[in-house]
């Protein structure tokens, strides 16, 4: 008679306790005879292995965790096996799972204020999970299963039976702001009052961000995640001095941004506020922002979110103020973030750039190794990003 499996405790990953039938050693998916490439006996050490590629990616990290976690825990505790057990059934109802998550009480945070993961009260879901959100669960762990076959950790990847859906071509971009709404919103920022030294601070800190996020095409996570020491100057093969900007971004990924001499002028105007040189020293750890009055520490993501938001409220605001027959431009206008700014940059520079510049300025594909060489290639992304991509304060 075979010994009764004990069912572990709900807790979070970094936490999870799992007895030998369920830890993954003896996974039925488990590779045999293959050499792994990372050094994980059991499921958990190889989520391990697999998130530490993202863990300087903070909201990257958190949502591949929720994910793994998430079916990690489904999987010892609804089917009562590892997670190198799960088969292509048992990932088809997983999917049904994450429509309605049950029983509830187990798997569902309770109603009011937000649980520490340390918490005896957290739970892995705040309720039923969204189409959307379904679709991009299942895309994360697919990403998560191949990995693990690549690293020789398992045989297959249950979910690479899945019906793939036919590719079809995205929409166009429509959150961003057209040329009229953008410039709506920079006299708005022009016309914020700085008289008291605080005003002064708030009005220098706003222009500054919207000129990195607009010039430079950030997210507001590489606006967090960075520092001033990122900005450094070398010359051209001309010998004209060129500042750019080194960012890490989404995926932990590199890049070099043209910091136009307009950026550079706007940085100056910047850091002057603060009582610092104009230009930047390598290895400089003060943040990218600063707070108002306080310490040079880095604001968080929900800080900038809310400076954006704030200036786009006052805009709306302004317009809106014009007349009644502006109410839909300050409706579109109020719903603008950050993320908008990013956009409306992407399509300025496309409109007006090479468009293998605007990738590497974007970062939307990594650059590849030999364009390390390719000055010449560089100095003209710089140029035309100086020439046509302006702000125009």
């Amino acid at each position: 008679m075979s010994e009764l499996v004990v069912l572990p405790m709900l807790a979070p990953l970094e936490s999870l306790q799992l007895s030998r039938e369920l830890d993954g050693r003896t996974g039925t998916n488990r590779a045999i005879g293959n050499r792994p490439q990372i050094a994980a006996a059991t499921d958990v050490e190889a989520l391990r292995a697999w998130l530490a590629r993202v863990a300087d990616v903070r909201p990257t990290f958190d949502t591949y965790r929720k994910e793994a976690e998430r079916l990690v825990l489904w999987s010892v505790i609804e089917r009562g096996k590892p997670l190198s057990s799960l088969g292509h059934e048992d990932l088809l109802i997983y999917q049904r799972f994450l429509a309605d998550p049950q029983p509830a009480d187990r798997w569902v945070m309770p109603p009011g204020r937000r649980r520490a993961r340390a918490d005896a009260h957290w739970r892995p879901f705040a309720g039923a999970l969204a189409p959307t959100s379904q679709r991009q669960a299942m895309v994360i762990l697919n990403a998560m299963f191949a990995w693990l076959v690549s690293a020789g950790y398992l045989a297959g990847n249950p979910l690479s039976l899945s019906r793939q859906r036919q590719r079809q071509a995205k929409p166009r971009i429509t959150r961003m702001l057209e040329q009229e709404l953008w410039w709506e919103v920079r006299c708005a920022i022009v016309a914020m009052p700085h008289e008291t030294e605080r005003q002064r601070q708030h009005y220098s800190r706003v222009r500054w961000l919207f000129s990195l996020l607009y010039i430079c095409g950030l997210r507001i996570s590489e606006v967090t995640q960075n520092s001033m020491g990122a900005f450094f100057s070398q010359r051209d093969q001309l010998g004209v001095e060129r500042w750019w900007l080194e960012i890490t971004g989404k995926g932990a990924k590199t890049r070099l941004i043209p910091a136009t001499s307009e950026l550079m002028v706007e940085l100056a105007r910047y850091r002057r506020e603060h009582a610092l040189p104009p230009c930047p020293l390598a290895g400089e750890s003060i943040p990218l922002i600063l707070p108002i009055g306080g310490q040079p520490r880095a604001l968080t993501r929900s800080a900038v979110h809310a400076i954006v938001k704030q200036v786009f409220a006052m805009t709306a605001r302004h317009i809106h103020a014009q007349g009644p027959q502006h109410a839909v431009r300050a409706a579109l206008l109020a719903q603008a973030s950050a993320h908008w700014l990013r956009h409306t940059a992407a399509s300025n520079m496309s409109n007006t750039m090479d468009l293998k510049h605007v990738r590497d300025n974007l970062g939307h594909v990594s650059i590849a190794t030999t364009s390390r060489y390719l000055h010449s290639a560089d100095d003209l992304r710089h140029e035309q990003t100086q020439t046509h991509h302006r702000l125009g304060w």
